[in-house]
């Protein structure tokens, strides 16, 4: 039984209420008295508009199924479409045209285009290497992974794949950072001249790119250079197992590589009651505190994991210091409007909307940053990142929200920048809108194909059967939904003061093809995009030194291009449906595979994010933006009879004995299988079976009620 105490009115557990009073409150200046009547006034009066707005989000919901069912395998016309979703308010009216004023961002956000992270921030050691992935080793990175073109040799260090990693690396020196006269390769020395940078006597063809240096400018340890906002660091000693064989003293190519990491509250954590919510409030304190540190055992020796120091160089004059932040700018992303959590009760005995108590707890935590200096953001703001908003309607009381925040902890009006996820199909179709409400806040737009493309399926699922997933992919809204967010971005001033994000690359062991394809998110103007780790991070900064995303902006606004709206809202149904059996169950059991793979590591272990295998044995990133796609998908061909209740419990179960081969060595794993009556295999045939009517096909209301379920079992 969760022991509680009375805080103005709300009944909080114990363990929650003392890290808030004994850690979290401490050294800023906020009494205890003022946060807990600040969260009680929350919790209670904006619980009940956040209630209206969930019911608003059924009634319209209903009322599309009831559209649909009436013109079943009718002709659609968009106009009458588009006609209907504004009258029942699903569609607002367009206002004019507007700049956001969104001030006091730093430039992370606004002035330079980079690769972004997201983690899980109760896996104290993943945020850690989050935080610090500013910087990494091309070498590392082009050694370690499949971009040379072969598999990592085992053993010892190979000469030869180190000598074309070296050479490749200069490849990329000669594109961004040219000599006149002469190339990288043939380089034997890099000095420092009246404040100009020589390479073999011979300077850069830009060399403003040149910023500073480390050690003696005759033989500098580290030279500094910057391309397109990003800057590379090479480093020289000749004492070096890699740099002694170089003909320069080379040993390193050190890339700014995460400029900003999401620390993830949301889709990549399970928490579900105060123990959970406690380890990543803890967590985020750490890295807002600057002390966060994880101890863990690495190739049989203890590590211990800090925060990176920011790297200091001398000005190419030899006569100042140029600081440079050590760390990526963090973000934190509390969960929507939808879900509650046990952690609080209000004064009716009801589970406190958790995102309400996400926007109390971690903007309080995030004021410990605000405190210092040389901490996470230099600007004194606070992002916080808002997913699942459906509508204008719903960032308006995220808004508003935040404005009794800040009221409630005395912080200035509009401290706190919002980061808004186009990732709902109400909010693609009134981005602009949504971009309005928030226009003092919005620092952050992005899309994602997984939750969109769930919520794609759910909220049209009485239009008629989906295609096939790899299918919907190739559908024109797709592309009409990437590009809608990065022109209204542009329209509504975007540029130079809040990024404009695109979605992850979700194989974190196929880094040749994601250099190959992962370009075309700087290319379609995206100033951040999501990588899936430290190494992809590095990789993908590769793109943005290729690709000035600022010009290709100014391209974009110039052409004056708008994807259209009818495109957006066309419906991905299936127009081929004669498929073969053998078709309808390979979908159904890829499908499946991966809803069980995630499940159940989600609820037996507490895991919301890692790498699972697919059907195919090959590692993906997944979240509960994979399962939710997979589960709708399902849902929808059920419902439609393309496929049986039967057919599906045995690719279920027949998906459940390879998901436990492919976890016959974790020793923390519990097998499905053979009697497939475990908390984890319902919770993944809850997701299917019960998918059509989950409130807007989320995962989260059976994930939390599975796993608060094996909690009480012990």
């Amino acid at each position: 039984m969760t022991q509680r105490i009375e805080k103005h009115g709300l009944q909080v557990a114990r363990e929650l209420a003392s890290f808030i009073d004994d850690q979290a409150l401490p050294g800023i200046g906020v009494s205890a008295d003022a946060f807990w009547k600040g969260l009680s006034d929350i919790a209670h009066g904006q619980g009940r508009e956040n209630a209206r707005l969930l019911e608003k989000r059924a009634e319209i919901q209903g009322q599309i199924d009831t559209w649909h069912k009436a013109r079943m395998n009718e002709p659609r016309d968009p106009d009458t479409y588009r006609a209907f979703l504004r009258d029942i308010g699903y569609l607002v009216e367009e206002g004019d045209d507007f700049q956001i004023d969104t001030a006091n961002v730093d430039p992370e956000i606004a002035k330079v285009a980079g690769p972004q992270l997201v983690v899980p921030i109760t896996n104290a050691r993943f945020a850690l290497n989050a935080a610090n992935a500013r910087w990494g080793s091309l070498y590392d990175c082009f050694y370690g992974t499949d971009v040379m073109g072969a598999p990592v040799p085992s053993g010892g260090y190979d000469k030869g794949r180190g000598a074309r990693v070296v050479a490749r690396a200069r490849v990329f020196l000669d594109q961004a950072f040219p000599i006149t006269g002469g190339s990288h390769a043939d380089a034997r020395r890099y000095h420092v001249e009246k404040g100009a940078l020589l390479v073999d006597d011979m300077p850069l063809a830009d060399p403003s790119k040149f910023v500073g240096y480390r050690g003696h400018p005759k033989a500098p340890a580290a030279v500094l250079l910057i391309n397109n906002g990003l800057h590379v660091e090479l480093v020289f000693d000749r004492t070096h197992p890699i740099g002694s064989r170089d003909q320069a003293g080379l040993a390193d190519m050190r890339m700014e590589s995460a400029l900003s990491a999401i620390m993830d509250c949301e889709d990549s954590v399970a928490c579900v009651d105060a123990e959970d919510k406690v380890a990543a409030y803890a967590n985020w304190l750490g890295l807002m505190k600057g002390d966060l540190e994880e101890t863990f055992q690495k190739g049989g020796q203890q590590m211990t994991r800090r925060l990176a120091d920011d790297p200091v160089f001398t000005t190419p004059d030899g006569q100042g210091q140029i600081s440079l932040k050590g760390r990526a700018l963090m973000l934190v992303r509390n969960v929507g409007h939808l879900m509650t959590n046990p952690a609080i009760l209000t004064r009716d005995g009801d589970e406190v909307y958790e995102g309400l108590m996400d926007a109390m707890v971690t903007t309080l935590i995030a004021m410990h940053d605000l405190a210092r200096d040389g901490g996470n953001s230099v600007t004194g703001s606070v992002y916080v990142v808002k997913p699942k908003m459906h509508g204008p309607e719903e960032v308006a009381f995220a808004v508003e929200t935040f404005d009794m925040v800040e009221d409630a902890l005395g912080l200035p009006r509009n401290t706190v920048k919002l980061g808004i996820m186009d990732e709902e199909r109400r909010t693609s179709a009134n981005l602009k809108e949504c971009i309005r409400a928030a226009r003092s806040r919005v620092c952050f737009i992005n899309t994602g194909f997984l939750d969109r493309t769930g919520d794609e399926i759910h909220t049209s699922m009485e239009a008629g059967p989906f295609s096939r997933k790899d299918f919907i992919k190739r559908k024109a809204w797709i592309g009409a939904y990437e590009n809608l967010n990065v022109d209204i971005g542009l329209e509504c001033g975007l540029q130079g003061r809040a990024q404009i994000g695109k979605g992850m690359w979700a194989k974190p062991d196929a880094m040749a093809e994601m250099l190959d394809q992962k370009i075309e998110h700087p290319k379609s103007g995206a100033t951040c995009a999501w990588v899936p780790s430290p190494t992809a991070a590095t990789l993908h900064a590769l793109h943005y030194h290729q690709v000035d995303v600022f010009a290709v902006q100014d391209k974009l606004k110039a052409g004056g291009r708008r994807a259209h709206l009818d495109m957006l809202l066309d419906i991905p149904l299936a127009s081929y449906r004669k498929w073969t059996d053998a078709q309808i169950m390979r979908e159904v059991e890829n499908n499946a595979q991966g809803i069980l793979g995630y499940v159940v590591r989600w609820v037996d272990q507490g895991i919301g994010c890692s790498k699972v295998p697919d059907i195919n044995d090959e590692g993906l990133m997944e979240d509960r933006a994979t399962c939710r796609i997979s589960s709708q998908h399902i849902a929808n061909w059920l419902h439609h009879g393309v496929v049986s209740r039967e057919r599906v419990m045995e690719a279920m179960q027949k998906m459940a004995r390879v998901v436990d081969g492919q976890n016959a060595d974790d020793p923390a794993y519990r097998p499905m299988g053979p009697g497939f009556d475990g908390i984890a295999f319902k919770a993944a045939c809850d997701l299917v079976f019960e998918g059509r009517v989950q409130p807007s096909g989320y995962t989260e209301p059976v994930l939390h009620r599975r796993r608060l379920e094996l909690k009480a079992a012990g």
